[in-house]
């Protein structure tokens, strides 16, 4: 025996979302004629209102008003410490990953709200607090909140996050940084030849930096190679860190091994710069890599080899999963994008090849 149909009036938007394969955002948007739904939703969403003879009302209308179109950015801000002249201004890496968040946000109709925080900020977590206020949901670039932190935020908001962890209440979207690194490894030690690899790391609070040092150590460790890392190898992902890192070994009279991973480009940058202060040719003397592919890597001198992180579509994926989640609720909580081995002379190649990870 067939279900009871549902009387007209107890009709809601609900059931013309589950009948047109929708979220209840995109049914609210086309019945109210707002942002900018694609032709194909429009389209499922009018023959669903047919199909179950459903007539708007309040409700819709409603709902609409409820949600802000608002998603609230934050992002790490530099202490003010460079070691080049307009450092900061000269890389891309958060404006890119912005910059695919707001492809995502155009896409829905959504406007962003963006904000930053400093690293010794005071009540950090009441700032980010008041932004979910204005927003439908938060995307945090990096880690500044613990998973407590973030299981308060995600009681207010949907939480995504960038260059973290995934944690019970936020999803987590980050590309392969294991596997980036290993790469790099294998081609230095295996294809070079080097036998002695230093990484200077990232900041120490930071899940990709991590990852990334745990996964040098381990592949040079398979490789044979002699490693050099720990505290007098600790930078920040600036270039003044990495450049101090430098700075600091060779006025301690260190040597230096033959080829230094560099935990992203930015840190690169000093480290190269160092060298050349003091007469240490790159590749020739200490071959260099980075991490990120930032637009500027490829003008470095020597071009800098590096990892390539899709920056722009993990900004659009941390949106479009955020946007999922605040229409429908739950979704994959840890997403992994993958990355590409970027090769030019810093490692002592000639020319230029770009390897996708495995």
């Amino acid at each position: 025996m067939s279900a009871p149909k549902k009387p007209k009036e107890s009709l809601t938007i609900y059931d013309v979302a589950k009948r047109a394969g929708v979220s209840i955002a995109s049914v609210s948007r086309v019945l109210n004629g707002l942002g900018t739904p694609r032709a194909d939703t429009r389209d499922r969403v009018m023959q669903a209102v047919r199909e179950l003879s459903f007539v708007p009302d309040g409700a819709a209308r409603a709902l609409s008003n409820g949600l802000k179109e608002v998603v609230g950015v934050v992002f790490r801000r530099e202490s003010g410490e460079t070691y080049l002249e307009g450092e900061d201004e000269s890389f891309l890496f958060i404006d890119v990953i912005n910059r695919g968040i707001e492809t995502g946000a155009q896409r829905h109709g959504f406007d962003l709200l963006i904000s930053s925080v400093g690293f010794n900020d005071d009540n950090v977590a009441q700032r980010i607090g008041a932004l979910a206020g204005k927003s439908d949901g938060l995307i945090l670039h990096d880690r500044m909140l613990s998973a407590v932190g973030i299981a308060r935020l995600a009681d207010m908001v949907p939480v995504v996050t960038l260059a973290g962890s995934p944690t019970p209440a936020s999803i987590n979207v980050r590309c392969d940084n294991e596997s980036g690194i290993r790469m790099l490894v294998r081609h230095l030690a295996n294809d070079h030849g080097y036998r002695s690899l230093g990484y200077v790391s990232g900041r120490s609070d930071s899940p990709d930096n991590k990852t990334r040092q745990r996964a040098f150590e381990s592949e040079a460790a398979a490789a044979g190679a002699d490693i050099e890392t720990g505290p007098a190898w600790q930078g920040n992902y600036s270039a003044a860190g990495g450049a101090n890192v430098i700075e600091s070994l060779l006025d301690a009279g260190k040597k230096l091994p033959r080829a230094v991973l560099c935990a992203n480009d930015q840190t690169a940058l000093g480290v190269i710069h160092a060298l050349g202060q003091r007469g240490i040719r790159v590749p020739q003397d200490v071959a260099i890599t980075g991490f990120d592919d930032v637009p500027v890597a490829r003008h470095l001198h020597p071009p800098l080899t590096t990892v390539r992180q899709p920056m722009h579509e993990l900004g659009a994926t941390a949106f479009e999963v955020l946007y999922r989640r605040i229409s429908l609720g739950g979704g994959q909580r840890d997403i992994v994008l993958p990355v590409q081995l970027v090769v030019r002379e810093s490692c002592g190649c000639t020319g230029g090849a770009v390897k996708d990870g495995g």
